[in-house]
């Protein structure tokens, strides 16, 4: 069954750059209208909601006189420079002609690296949240160099339903939703109305990327729909121009298709190990020691190390894996990759001291 929303809840919308800006960079004002008016309704009824918006450097080529979005890291900041000032101005006017107030909220991965960030700005979409605010994210493309790449917005989306402990995470896209095979290779390819669970086979048939001016595609919405779902949080993939989409989507109608989430939500802390850095390393154990963590939920001992991959210091986020490469769980090392090499496969003496992940630092991704 899917969640009907209730005021107090949270959603976060984000909506895809190819559902905002035309063909060859033109901001679509009316899209703009009709999501502003769906966002108000929401809020109306006491539900808080944060928009994930893309398309500030697809808003940004026109102005600027480029031909095509440019391929080159420079030209991608300058016209998400410009772009996004444009966006921001064009979701402030509409939102507040609605008798809205909106905030402007740009992240990189650092602000989820750095546990101090991820909590700064955690408090600071809690507060606009509790003054009735309706914070715009994006992602800081002007300065993250490594995140203009393909899917962040979508991933960006699922961290923000991560940070604000949302009910429900609507990605807008220009796809009716999520199809058994990718429509593009097969148009008769069924469109799924509920998953149950993230499967290899989903993610072979989510294709790749999208459109010219688009960074995302299924492949990235079936990457946040993992985060987002192991977070707690239902997912929901859409058609934006779908007739009140947001609307029915927070009354549990039968729109797009449906990712249900994991029945548990973790601590905030491990959500952060789990999703908020990328692993730097993986460590390799044997079956006794996937058997201990998963099984028997004890932390992770050198004597079941294997071997491990990577350059990673003391205090890294690290896969650990089975020995055919299957990543089980994620952690915090209390080695770094060159005490661990020394330490592998030894009892609990010198230098094998300590634990290689306490079960306090430690995600079962997979059981």
């Amino acid at each position: 069954m899917r969640p009907v929303l209730a005021p107090g809840d949270r959603l976060v919308v984000k909506i895809g750059t190819t559902s905002l800006v035309g063909p060859i960079g033109q901001v679509d004002e009316a899209r703009f209208d009709d999501l502003c008016d769906e966002v108000a309704a929401a809020r109306a009824t006491g539900i808080e909601v944060v928009l994930v918006s893309s398309g500030a450097i697809a808003a940004g080529v026109g102005p600027l006189r480029m031909k095509n979005r440019p391929a080159d890291i420079p030209s991608l900041q300058a016209a998400a420079a410009v772009g996004q000032g444009l966006l921001f101005e064009i979701y402030a006017r509409k939102l507040a002609s609605r008798g809205l107030v909106s905030a402007q909220i740009l992240l990189t991965r650092y602000d989820f690296m750095q546990r101090q960030q991820y909590l700064n700005a955690r408090n600071t979409l809690n507060r606009l949240l509790a003054l009735g605010a309706i914070p715009i994210v994006n992602e800081n493309d002007t300065v993250a160099v490594d995140e203009i790449r393909f899917g962040d917005n979508d991933r960006l989306a699922a961290l923000v339903g991560n940070l604000t402990s949302a009910k429900l995470l609507l990605l807008l896209t220009d796809a009716q939703g999520f199809h058994a095979e990718d429509p593009r290779t097969n148009p008769d390819a069924p469109l799924l109305s509920e998953v149950d669970r993230i499967t290899p086979e989903l993610e072979r048939a989510a294709g790749g990327r999208g459109s010219e001016f688009s960074s995302g595609g299924m492949a990235s919405k079936i990457a946040a729909a993992w985060v987002a779902t192991f977070s707690g949080v239902g997912v929901i993939v859409g058609d934006a121009s779908a007739p009140g989409v947001v609307g029915r989507s927070i009354a549990g109608e039968e729109i797009g298709t449906f990712f249900h989430p994991h029945p548990t939500r973790l601590s905030a802390r491990r959500l952060w190990i789990a999703f908020g850095q990328p692993p730097q390393g993986t460590v390799t154990v044997d079956d006794g020691a996937r058997s201990a963590v998963v099984d028997d939920h004890r932390s992770l001992l050198a004597i079941g190390v294997t071997g491990a991959t990577g350059t990673f210091s003391e205090g890294s986020v690290v896969d650990i894996a089975t020995a055919d490469g299957l990543v089980f769980a994620r952690g915090l090392s209390r080695y770094s990759s060159s005490e661990l090499e020394a330490a592998k496969g030894r009892r609990s003496t010198e230098p094998a001291q300590r634990e290689v992940v306490h079960r306090d630092q430690l995600v079962i991704l997979l059981r």
